[in-house]
């Protein structure tokens, strides 16, 4: 959904009631945790972001805590909405001084202690601008090195989308990159 003004409370409120309900607008669920399926685009961005158990707790809260979306121009909300499967989450972000709305729904989430994962993918509902799957993963490895991996597939979904899509793919990449050393920097500052 495209607007002139940054939605409110209320109205995000009731955009993700009106969305809850819909399917998502792709087949393959849970595919960022195995095999992507043909025809949409991939991106996976990984980078290591500090080391230990401390480390990797603190990434996990801030996951928990959608923190990986506080860039400035995009945001999750309502923030206190858990990493639960089935739960719905508008993603608000600003560019070119037109607000995006788009709704995802959790469809998996992860947290194993052997080895050490936490996360979460999210799927696509149909008033988002895009089609797919995306997944936040925290990781310690056999080391003690943690990771901040994420890995999406998508195409576009709506008109305007497909008539911006080398921009779309430009703020796609951005955000990726932008979201990954946001949380080393979260860690750092800790």
């Amino acid at each position: 959904m495209i607007l002139l003004r940054k939605p409110s409370s209320s109205a995000i409120g009731d955009f993700l009631s009106a969305q809850r309900q819909l399917e998502l607008t792709y087949d393959d669920i849970g595919a960022t945790f195995g095999i992507p399926p043909h025809g949409y685009v991939v991106d996976h961005t990984r980078i290591e972001i500090g080391s230990g158990l401390e480390n990797f707790e603190k990434a996990r809260a801030a996951i928990q805590q959608w923190k990986q979306f506080d860039l400035g121009w995009v945001q999750a909300t309502p923030r206190e909405t858990p990493i639960s499967q089935g739960e719905v989450v508008a993603i608000v972000a600003k560019t070119f001084g037109i607000w995006w709305l788009n709704a995802c729904r959790i469809v998996i989430t992860v947290d194993e202690e052997c080895p050490r994962r936490f996360g979460f993918a999210y799927g696509t509902l149909p008033a988002h601008a895009e089609s797919g799957e995306e997944r936040f993963l925290v990781e310690m490895d056999e080391i003690g090195r943690v990771w901040f991996d994420i890995f999406a597939f998508s195409k576009p979904n709506q008109w305007l989308t497909k008539m911006g899509y080398p921009y779309a793919r430009i703020v796609q990449k951005r955000f990726a990159r932008q979201s990954t050393q946001h949380i080393r920097e979260l860690l750092r500052a800790t």
